[in-house]
This record gives C-alpha cells, structure tokens and sequence, in this order.
C-alpha cells in the first residue's frame, strides 16, 4: 500500500510533464490557437522525419528476454488473424500519444498495443486484464531480480469461435502484399513519371512523411498493391486495394538550403491516393 508521501512524489513528477507550446497555456480557450499549432497538435507522432533535434549517440543494444516475448506475442496475433501489422503500428506510434510515443521504449509501446487491441475488440475486459496485471505483480513482488517470469495461463482457451480477420488465410503461400496481386487494376502511373505529392489532411494515421508533400519527384519503380496504410491500420477487409510506388526526390527540393550535392537523392514508398501528375 503507497503511503501519502508516494503518492504525492508521483503526482509531482508527473506534474513535470507538458506537452503543450509555451506560448500557449494548458486548456487553451479556442482563439488562443493558431491554425499552425492546430496542424502541429494534429500531427501523427510516428511521423517524425525532418523534425530538429539535438545530436545523439546511438546505441545499439541487445533485445531483454520480455522485449522478445512482445515480439513473438505481436506476431502470434497476426498469425492467427487478431490483427495486421499496420494496426499495431497504428496502437503503438499514433493512439498513445507524443509523450508516451518519446518517452517510452519501443518494445513498451508495443505491449502496450496488445492490451489496448485485445479491450478494444472485445477479447478481454479492462477488469480481466486489470487482475491479471495485479495477480503477476503479487507474485513477483519485490521485483524478478534476474528472474524470467514463469508462464501460468489458467486455461486452454477454445479458439473455434474467435472473431478473425481473412489475412491468416489468404495470406498463406502468398504473403502480404502479395495476396492483393491483380486486384488494383491498371496503375495510374509508370516508372520514370512525374509526380507531385498532394497535401491531405493526415488526421489519426499516415505513413506518407510531411517532408515530402507538395514536393515533385519521380516514379523510381512501381511496387505493388495492397489496401493503404490509412484505411488497413483501421482492420478495414473492404476497401480496394490500390498501387504503391517507390518515389525518388532531389534533395535540394526537400530541405531549404541544402548543401550537399545536387545529385544527391532520397526515395520512400507512398500509396496511388497521395499522388497526382506533375504539372
């Protein structure tokens, strides 16, 4: 049982945490945002190229033994047709918000998707999960001290009336995308095509980066077919798929004042919906 004191302790240091601007007070009034800092809090956390930061080391560090477990655990829902890799992406970089996005450890994010997936739709309740959580952390009270928790599920579940989407099945002997192959019909574009990358409103998800809308490139390759990222990141089985393509753009078209050379280049996948001919 934490004491008055904890508790206090924790409130302050989660006091200490803002997301906001400066500039603007906590639970502004309306007028007090400007459309700029709008787009900026509606802004996909996920979606952080060309974004200034500080210089850091990176540190390239072994997996821990529960971070492969998350892992394996993420890619037994997909196996058995709980979810799709874009929803996950979804749940772990966008849904939890830009704190917990910077301030949490990759794999973290993704545990954290699991429960929040397996409430959402409806495969556990909040109080299951809840005891189950505090059950575990009686039984390791004080801490694992170099200990891998044992595993002790309280039943074999029976499966056969599971809620599953159709990608496990298709899928098999095929892959995803290649279960689309055939189903987008003709591209709109071909390799060697100019293309301007249109400016959508990028609300909830997206995996078209900021840094290159309105931007001009061209078609590198055209890749494959495949639901967008913004309608598959939802679960949705029932929207055509439709073509992406590998578009290559000069750098110093991206990046105001760019310096280096002038053959230098950059390419990223983008779905046939945020495309539209150069011109």
């Amino acid at each position: 049982m934490s004491s008055a004191a904890e508790r206090e302790k924790r409130l302050a240091l989660i006091s200490r945490l803002k997301a906001t601007y400066p500039e603007v007070p906590e639970w502004p009034a309306p007028d007090m945002v400007t459309h700029e800092h709008f787009l900026a809090y509606m802004k996909t956390n996920h979606d952080q190229g060309g974004q200034l930061n500080v210089p850091e080391t990176f540190a390239n560090k072994e997996e821990e033994q529960w971070e492969l477990m998350t892992y394996v655990l993420c890619e037994v829902l997909g196996w058995g047709g709980i979810w799709v890799s874009e929803e996950r992406r979804r749940i772990a970089n966008v849904d939890v918000g830009l704190p917990i996005y910077l301030g949490l450890p990759y794999y973290c994010r993704w545990l954290w998707s699991v429960g929040k997936l397996l409430i959402e739709k409806r495969y556990i309740t909040w109080g299951e999960l809840t005891d189950r959580l505090a059950e575990v952390s009686d039984r390791y009270e004080g801490g694992l001290n170099g200990r891998v928790p044992d595993a002790q599920p309280k039943f074999v579940g029976d499966g056969s009336n599971v809620a599953r989407n159709r990608n496990h099945v298709e899928a098999l002997g095929k892959g995803d995308p290649g279960m689309y192959a055939g189903t987008a019909g003709e591209a709109r574009f071909k390799r060697g095509d100019r293309v301007k990358v249109r400016e959508l409103p990028a609300l909830f998800y997206t995996r078209t980066p900021e840094y290159v809308r309105g931007a001009e490139g061209v078609i590198a390759n055209v890749s494959y077919e495949s639901p967008a990222p913004e309608d598959e990141t939802w679960g949705r089985e029932d929207v055509p798929a439709e073509w992406f393509y590998i578009v290559r753009f000069k750098q110093s078209d991206l990046w105001d004042n760019y310096s280096g050379p002038s053959r230098d280049t950059l390419q990223t996948e983008i779905p046939e919906r945020w495309l539209q001919a150069a011109g």
